[in-house]
């Protein structure tokens, strides 16, 4: 497939992945997560009109049924993704992999290598696929930022030509995945164990949510698994922020230092080397 459909590009991001990278996100998902950080990357736009009607700059309007953004005259400041009932955004674009080569060639002497993220970009694997090749034809790496819900060991066109990726265990206990996500997480779990196997998996992230969610257990869980398959994999412990989210479980409030440094204590003591706070 030499189309793929982008939520939005970051030329330059220092945490989606080692170095300098540009980050792609492209658009749909397959969970529904709760404390979801891109929510506006979950479904795709059903041109209803309600973000025309707010867009502050008239950078959005409505044709043949149809919400039509104008990329020039918007200043970015998200009030369409702010009013969207829908856990969309009327800016996706349907790039082809050329189009996408253009925004990467324009920072290429700045970065290291290219991040494809989401939504859950898996789900557009033909496209990602045609875009790493040219990519590694660059000399950057390619990475793909996952929630490891699709069976990564099967597809093997993509993990021959991906370098790594950055997977999210969400919860080990499969209730609470399902409670969490909208699935369970074998799949996820297997992925990890495969990817590792592979030297495929360059770090493991978790997202610490007081009150919700059984973070003890999961961390001790998820970070004996790490350890007894390769303990220099990347263990990321990830504060849950009330800022930037959807405000599903608001209540749930931000972990303390003390939580977070007590969880890392916890990864490290069961054989994790590389565990990291953000």
């Amino acid at each position: 497939m030499n189309k793929g459909n982008v939520s939005k590009i970051i030329p330059f991001s220092s945490v989606d992945g080692p170095g300098n990278r540009t980050a792609i996100f492209l658009q749909g998902c397959n969970f529904n997560c709760l404390y979801c950080h891109n929510p506006e990357t979950i479904n795709y736009c059903n041109h209803c009109g309600r973000c025309v009607k707010e867009c502050p700059y008239n950078a959005l309007s409505i044709s043949d049924e149809k919400v039509l953004w104008d990329k020039k005259s918007c200043k970015g400041c998200d009030r369409c993704l702010e009013v969207c009932q829908n856990d969309s955004s009327p800016k996706v674009l349907q790039m082809r992999v050329e189009e996408v080569l253009k925004e990467i060639k324009k920072v290429r002497p700045f970065i290291s290598g290219v991040t494809v993220s989401g939504g859950e970009c898996t789900l557009q694997t033909e496209f990602i696929i045609s875009l790493f090749k040219e990519v590694k034809k660059m000399g950057l790496t390619a990475f793909i930022d996952t929630n490891g819900s699709l069976p990564l060991y099967e597809n093997k066109k993509l993990l021959n030509i991906m370098d790594m990726a950055m997977l999210d265990v969400k919860s080990y206990d499969p209730k609470e995945h399902k409670r969490l996500t909208g699935r369970e997480n074998q799949v996820v779990l297997k992925n990890v164990k495969y990817l590792a196997d592979m030297n495929k998996l360059y770090e493991v992230r978790t997202v610490i949510v007081p009150k919700i969610l059984n973070n003890y257990y999961n961390v001790d869980m998820i970070s004996k698994l790490i350890a007894s398959i390769d303990s220099n994999i990347r263990y990321k412990l990830i504060k849950y922020r009330q800022i930037g989210v959807r405000k599903t479980i608001l209540k749930a409030g931000t972990p303390t230092d003390e939580m977070m440094e007590e969880l890392k204590n916890l990864a490290i003591k069961n054989g994790c080397k590389d565990v990291i706070i953000t």
